[in-house]
Formats: structure tokens, C-alpha cells, sequence
């Protein structure tokens, strides 16, 4: 081995020790006897700063899901967001006093970059409740199974993102009439370590990229980023998956075509143009497959938790939230008979575009025994969620049918 590779190899070992340290929040002690690639149990059952509730999926890289219960809140606090990495977290010491996003790519007038502390003091700043949401929550219902991560229904939060608006900074730069896509960049490690191989860069249309609620953001809930959402710097692109807004941000290409990054190829983040039986293989090919764009309408019942147990002749308070990607919900029913029957209920407009909307009801149940409550939400344009499971997709994505939980009344 040469000497210089033997010396990055060493200094990789530091910083991903240092990151670790950071993590678990004290001293590893004999750190030098833990196995290659070890995750310390500390990490593996608690992820420093993430409710002890959440459920860890895989944690190389790191995918951490919430149970529906944990997210009554209005505002999602930020031990109770989900976590959805591709890659590894950046293995370097960061520090938000030389962090720089770069603008650049074919459709820009000329390159130009930014220090976080420009972005905060050059630009007006904007805080937006925007949902983020994984493209393939849901993904455990359906059958076959399909690769990735089993999301249930909690891949999802709606926090307060504080940040500059990325069609300012693109007016700052200079935008050549040719720009169609953005792409962005991130510092998150492939899962082999390559650092020659990039783990993921996707990127969304001009349009959706010049929207107000498009944020370059550094701050969520009023604190600095934490490091497993993206610190110091990311984007934050509401209404479409999740997966569009990157993090540990540091460069975004303006295009003159449809971005062609990580992640963007195959079925990565796409579905079938027209439904195909559950299990068949078809083509990754851009004429059977499109993008993923504006999430479907979906929703969730937050309070109470499955198998709660009510007094016969007591009112059952029921509450959560409803979102419809790039659009509003305009009406929520609840049912308590599998569908036979719905009720309307009260439906709150959202703080802002693209954050989700509150929802409220009291129910009689009329006999002692089980229930199950199921929610519906119709979005803007009458489109409602499915009570069954949607098409099948080999990705897995998109599964928006009715949330439901069980009770019983004793």
C-alpha cells in the first residue's frame, strides 16, 4: 500500500470515528478494538436525538420511521421526524464557516458561489410548514413485496424550515432561456465509501424549482439543521417526494434537459405509465416509467393510537392530518363501518401551501365490541384515497390508501 493511500485510508478511520463520537455524544472507549463498519448499540437502538419510539428500518445508510401517534403534532418536532438517507452521512467535519453552494450547469450565465453566511445575510429569509413526505411510504402494504425500505405509514412530517428561496438566489445568478431541470449535490458518502461514486442527485423542473415554498434552507423548528437531516445546508421542495429534496447540500446545476443524476434512472422514483399485474417485469425504460411528481392526496389518524380501548356511551375524540401534494384538501370523511357509511368532519386550511391540514371529530360508537376507524381524504381537484391498495409498481411507491386504526368500546 502507498504511503498516500495509507494516509487517507487512516484520516477516513479518524473522521468516521469523530462522527461517531459526535453522534453518541461522550467518548467511545476502546474505539480502536471495534470491528470495520461496527454501529455502536448506543446508535443502533437509540439514534442520538430521535424519539426512542421511532422505528430504525436499516442504519447503513440510516432509514428511521415514525408511528402515525407520534405525529399529532401541528408542527413536527424534530426527535419525531423520519429519516431517509440513500447514503452514508458525511464522514468530514463540517463547518458552517466555509460551507459553500455552488450554482452552475449548462443553462446558467456563469457559475457563482455562495458562503451559508452570504446566503443568510444577502437574501430575504422565509420559514414555511412544508411536507415532506418519502415516495415510498406505504410501501409494506403492498403484495408482492417490492425492494427497499418497508415503510408502514410514518415516512412522513410537516416541520417549520427556515431558509432563503432558491428562485432568488437563481435571480442572483442569471438564468439562460434553455433551463428546463435543476439537479443538486450533496456531500453523502456512497455506501461503499467510493468517493467516486455519487449515491443520489435528483432534481425537479424549472417551474417547481422557481416556486416560493422551494427553500435552500438551514434551519428546521428554529434550530440549525441536525447532522441526519442535512447540516448545514439542504433543499426543501414540498409537495413531491422527499427524496427531490437533498441534503448536506453544496452544489445545485441548473439544466438544459431532464437531470440525468443518481437516482434519477431505472424505476428510481417512478412508476409505470399503465398498470401492470403485481410481480411482472417491464422494461426501465423512460417510455414505460415516468417521475414521480405531485404526491397523491393521503392522510393519517394520529390520536388515538391503534387499540385504544373506549367506554361505551363516550364521545371518541379523533384527530390527524391530510395533505395532497401540490394541491389542498378540500374534504375529510371518517368511517366506522368499513366504508358502508362516511362522515364529514372538521377540516382546517393549511398554515401555508404545501403544509398539511389539521383534522378533528367526534364519534358515538353504538355497542360494546371492536371497530375499526377508517380516514379519507379528498383532495382540490376530487380525487380521493382508495380504501384498497393502489396499482402495484415494482418501486413500491406511492401506496396512498385510507389510513386506519383499531378500537373497541367496553
Amino acid at each position: 500500500m502507498n504511503e498516500r493511500l495509507h494516509n487517507r485510508r487512516g484520516f477516513l478511520k479518524k473522521s468516521a470515528l469523530a462522527t461517531l463520537t459526535g453522534m453518541v455524544g461522550t467518548e467511545i472507549v476502546f474505539a480502536e478494538n471495534m470491528p470495520k463498519d461496527h454501529v455502536p448499540l448506543a446508535l443502533d437502538e437509540g439514534l442520538t436525538g430521535k424519539h426512542p419510539d421511532l422505528i430504525v428500518l436499516s442504519d447503513k445508510p440510516w432509514n428511521v420511521e415514525t408511528p402515525p401517534h407520534l405525529l399529532d403534532d401541528e408542527i413536527t418536532p424534530i426527535e419525531r421526524m423520519f429519516i431517509r438517507n440513500n447514503g452514508l452521512v458525511p464522514e468530514e467535519k463540517i463547518d458552517p464557516k466555509t460551507w459553500t453552494l455552488t450554482i452552475k450547469g449548462e443553462s446558467v450565465k456563469a457559475p457563482k458561489t455562495y458562503s451559508l453566511s452570504e446566503l443568510k445575510s444577502k437574501f430575504k429569509n422565509y420559514t414555511y410548514q412544508l411536507v415532506l413526505e418519502c415516495g415510498g411510504n406505504g410501501r409494506s402494504g403492498f403484495v408482492p413485496q417490492t425492494s427497499g425500505n418497508q415503510w408502514d405509514q410514518g415516512a412522513v412530517s410537516c416541520a417549520a424550515w427556515t431558509g432563503v428561496r432558491l428562485k432568488d438566489i437563481l435571480n442572483d445568478v442569471g438564468l439562460k432561456d434553455d433551463a428546463v431541470y435543476i439537479g443538486y449535490y450533496g456531500k453523502d458518502l456512497h455506501p461503499s465509501r467510493d468517493p467516486s461514486k455519487v449515491v443520489i442527485s435528483r432534481g425537479v423542473p424549472i417551474k417547481k424549482a422557481l416556486e416560493d415554498e422551494t427553500l435552500v434552507v438551514w434551519a428546521v423548528n428554529g434550530q440549525d439543521l441536525p447532522l441526519m437531516h442535512g447540516f448545514p445546508l439542504r433543499l426543501v421542495i414540498g409537495g413531491w417526494p422527499a427524496s427531490v429534496s437533498g441534503k448536506w447540500l453544496h452544489t445545485i446545476a441548473i439544466r438544459n434537459k431532464e437531470h440525468d443524476g443518481a437516482k434519477m434512472e431505472g424505476h428510481s422514483y417512478r412508476i409505470p405509465r399503465q398498470p401492470i399485474p403485481p410481480g411482472e417485469k417491464l422494461a426501465e425504460t423512460p417510455e414505460n416509467f415516468r417521475i414521480i411528481e405531485s404526491m397523491p392526496v393521503r392522510s393519517l389518524i394520529t390520536y388515538p393510537k391503534t387499540g385504544a380501548m373506549i367506554e361505551l356511551g363516550k364521545t371518541l375524540s379523533l384527530r390527524g392530518h391530510a395533505w395532497a401534494g401540490d394541491v389542498g384538501v378540500k374534504e375529510f370523511q371518517v368511517s366506522i363501518d368499513y366504508g358502508a357509511t362516511w362522515q364529514k368532519v372538521t377540516l382546517q386550511a393549511p398554515k401555508n401551501r404545501l403544509a398539511w391540514q389539521r383534522w378533528s371529530a367526534q364519534i358515538q360508537l353504538p355497542k360494546k365490541g371492536y371497530y375499526e376507524v377508517w380516514a379519507r381524504a379528498t383532495d382540490a381537484n376530487g380525487v380521493a384515497q382508495p380504501m384498497v391498495i393502489p396499482a402495484w409498481n415494482p418501486g413500491g411507491y406511492l401506496n396512498n390508501s385510507c389510513h386506519r386504526i383499531a378500537v373497541k368500546a367496553v
